[in-house]
């Protein structure tokens, strides 16, 4: 079923989720219900864009670049994380640190990445073949991302709207990853059970995020290593992944769960 049907359907049957189990035909699983797609260092080298704009605002704090282990820690992470970074690494505690002076910066921030972001964001390796193949498969995408709304937006004017069935943004959901809730709600909002989605991350904290909400978990690394875990299959890039790729890694993953 594709991406329009599929939400038509849920549209009848009122969002609920389709809990039964994938078939296999001929012998071959069937794709996912769903793949889900983190956003920044998954589909665009963001990641790059953010350390500018995090530089920048450590140098309003009065510090120098974020160290290699404190921009790690930020990587995956929300704004408002970010900001609290930044200020501990600037030499303030960020308990003490008024909620107008956190607002500010946090605003400062997302003005000057906005900025960045639409100067436009390069793709990574074989994201954008992979959504293509999604569309023309009928496999429904969604974006699940940490970053604001208002910045997804700007991104997604490289990321192509009509790409994905539903987005779910980090100020859009009561915890962000490594919470799972970004994940649960985009399974929801397209009506499937996590468990029948196959999650598409790079980072630590998303990865976290998407097996806390039950689903497969392909990771594909961009700046730093991510661990192994039961539920996660690693790929060094997604040049090359096809939808036959997915459909055998989600269900490898879930054999090996019910074994």
């Amino acid at each position: 079923m594709g991406a329009e049907a599929h939400l038509e359907s849920l549209a009848r049957t009122g969002g609920a989720a389709h809990a039964a189990p994938p078939v296999r035909v001929g012998g071959d699983p069937v794709p996912p219900a769903a793949v889900l797609l983190d956003m920044d260092g998954t589909l665009i080298d963001s990641e790059k864009v953010w350390d500018s704009s995090l530089n920048d605002l450590m140098g309003r704090l009065g510090g120098g670049p974020l160290g290699t282990e404190a921009r790690r820690e930020s990587i995956g992470g929300s704004l408002w994380s970010s900001v609290r970074i930044c200020f501990r690494e600037a030499g303030r505690d960020p308990s003490t640190v008024s909620e107008a002076e956190l607002t500010a910066a946090g605003e400062w921030l997302f003005i000057r990445t906005g900025e960045l972001f639409g100067q436009g964001l390069p793709w990574r390796p074989g994201a954008r073949e992979l959504l293509e193949e999604l569309r023309a498969a009928g496999v429904p995408a969604a974006l699940v991302t940490n970053t604001i709304r208002s910045l997804a937006e700007l991104a997604l004017d490289t990321l192509g709207r009509e790409n994905f069935a539903v987005t779910v943004c980090g100020d859009e959901v009561e915890h962000p990853k490594p919470a799972p809730d970004p994940y649960r709600r985009a399974a929801e909002l397209l009506g499937f059970e996590p468990a029948r989605c196959l999650a598409v991350e790079d980072s630590p904290t998303g990865a976290v995020s998407a097996e806390g909400a039950g689903c497969v978990v392909l990771v594909v690394p961009c700046e730093i290593p991510v661990p192994g875990g039961a539920r996660r299959v690693q790929r060094e890039s997604l040049t090359g992944v096809t939808v036959d790729d997915l459909a055998r890694i989600h269900a490898s993953v879930l054999s090996a769960a019910s074994a």
